[in-house]
């Protein structure tokens, strides 16, 4: 297995067992102590720090000497602390359950963004690492429908303790495979006498650099009803006659966006910026056309066009990432966008369980409004001009009116002499 194979099964070993983390502690929770709601307060425990640790594990991953260490550390510290979940919690007392949620969840920008931020180090430059970006966003949806399968199955066949075990089994092979990958070879780490970024450069390059705040703050305001759409679906499939029948949607969705991402997300053809759009205004059409269906089916059936839209979104935001981050903050771009995405989502959650009375068809027409307001977001704050064009033919960008929106050095739209069709 080479390199970008075995970074493909460290990501998705470690995105199992985050993806899980949601059902298995309150599965858990549920089982020890009787209440959901113990379960709720460890989750929002676990999700809390990820936003506030995203530029802190940035930084430090970008000023790391060892990145090797810091990544195997930072994914057994992750499966250290589920493993410790699934030891004391309903056992231990209430203060010491949150402390270790709220350190596994601090490790978890690296299992998300952070881990997404070396894929530019492992595969070259040009078509070859648009596709990559494809397979790495595949293995977030490929965690999304398989977790919580798997996390059902086996609470279902012995308790939600075995499940949580998996999980923390999961993260733990996560690390033993990101020990294998070749760091040296792809120059990770900061050279001996580089400046050293602060931990307020990622945050800067976001706002600066027009591309990635068109894309950050488009997803960011996505994620606010995508967050929420769990919580809907079951609503929505409760007015339907089929109180069981949320999972049955959040399912299509998760199915119809690991499609998405393995078809749609790997057209390479198409500017990252305009499929982000695509994605965003494809999923919120499909979520208003559900409004409508008439039954469980039809309705599911929209779900999973929504999911195909919804596949490319992450590929093409990635792209962009890689593109446009300056190389000194690339990693905290990463994990800061996916700790912003992750709190949007938080928020979500927590605005539509006030909002939990209305009717869900009005709920879902306000996360497809999102969704559509989004992708109006992007058109309007992507930067115009034929910048990008010029930097594909190979022409040195000027530093003056393209210099914070053009493109990183090695990424994938600077000229690196022949492009070859090789990679994933």
């Amino acid at each position: 297995m080479g390199g970008f194979g075995r970074y493909l099964a460290a990501a998705l070993a470690a995105r199992i067992a985050s993806e899980g983390m949601g059902m298995a502690v309150v599965l858990l929770a549920l089982e020890r102590t009787g209440s959901a709601a113990y379960g709720a307060f460890v989750l929002t425990a676990w999700l809390a720090p990820h936003v506030l640790a995203a530029p802190l594990a940035g930084a430090a991953a970008a000023r790391s000497r060892r990145p090797r260490l810091f990544h195997v550390c930072t994914l057994a510290g992750f499966a250290a602390a589920v493993a410790g979940l699934t030891a004391l919690l309903g056992r231990a007392p209430v203060p010491l359950v949150l402390a270790v949620a709220v350190l596994g969840g601090s490790c978890g920008p690296m299992v998300t963004g952070g881990l997404s931020s070396l894929v530019t180090g492992l595969v070259p430059a040009g078509p070859g690492r648009d596709r990559a970006y494809g397979w790495d966003a595949a293995t977030y949806n490929a965690a999304a429908v398989t977790a919580p399968a798997a996390v059902g199955l086996v609470a279902a066949l012995g308790s939600a303790g075995p499940a949580m075990a998996v999980l923390a089994a999961s993260g733990a092979l996560a690390a033993v495979l990101a020990a294998t990958l070749p760091y040296g070879d792809q120059g990770a780490g900061p050279a001996p006498d580089a400046p050293r970024a602060g931990l307020g450069a990622g945050l800067a390059a976001l706002w600066r650099v027009r591309e990635l705040r068109a894309v950050t703050s488009a997803t960011t305001l996505a994620f606010v009803g995508i967050g929420s759409l769990t919580t809907v679906s079951v609503l929505l499939a409760a007015e339907l006659g089929s109180p069981g029948g949320g999972g049955v949607l959040m399912t299509a969705f998760a199915v119809g966006a690991l499609g998405g991402s393995l078809t749609l997300g790997r057209i390479t053809s198409v500017d990252p910026g305009r499929l982000v759009r695509w994605a965003l205004a494809g999923t919120g059409a499909a979520l208003a056309a559900a409004v409508l269906a008439p039954s469980l089916a039809a309705t599911a059936a929209l779900f999973a066009v929504a999911g195909v839209c919804d596949g490319p979104l992450l590929t093409a935001t990635l792209r962009i990432r890689s593109e446009y981050a300056p190389d000194g903050v690339r990693t905290q771009v990463f994990t800061l966008g996916a700790g912003l995405k992750l709190t949007a989502a938080s928020a979500g959650a927590a605005l539509v369980g006030i909002a939990a009375e209305a009717p869900a068809a009005a709920l879902l027409t306000g996360i497809a409004a999102l969704l559509l307001a989004a992708a109006l977001l992007h058109a309007l704050a992507v930067p115009r001009g034929p910048g990008r064009p010029a930097a594909r033919t190979g022409s040195t960008a000027p530093a003056g009116p393209a210099g914070p929106t053009g493109p990183s050095e090695g990424s994938a739209t600077t000229a690196a002499g022949r492009r070859t069709p090789e990679g994933p």
